[in-house]
């Protein structure tokens, strides 16, 4: 499973239409997100604009692939484009952040050291 966390920046002029935007997102884009293999998927803002979105996958590149086919997120991300500001568009695609610390992964590999077979 792979952990996506990315960055998007939204126009802070329009950041409360792009929130209540996605406190109704259109059921079909809900369905074709799960069917395309987006899970845990979450998305943040701070008042700036600047929105972080974080989802598991089994393999994000085909999550990606597989939205890019459906006509309802060409439909979103056409509502969705006047929201972002000059170059956060997903046009240009969200700028993916690199993990550096995962809780789990660290205690697992801690107590395996600790208590080896």
């Amino acid at each position: 499973m792979e952990r996506v966390c990315f960055r998007m920046q939204v126009d802070p002029a329009r950041l409360d239409e792009y929130i209540a935007a996605h406190r109704a997102v259109w059921p079909d884009m809900l369905e074709a997100l799960e069917s395309t293999g987006w899970r845990n998927y979450s998305l943040f803002a701070d008042p700036s604009g600047m929105v972080i979105g974080y989802l598991e996958t089994d393999d994000y590149e085909a999550a990606q692939q597989g939205m890019e086919l459906t006509e309802i997120n060409t439909a979103w991300q056409e509502s969705m484009s006047p929201f972002f500001a000059a170059g956060g568009s997903f046009d240009a695609g969200p700028e993916r952040l690199r993990e550096v610390f995962h809780l789990e992964d660290q205690l697992t590999t801690t107590r395996a050291a600790a208590h080896p077979k």
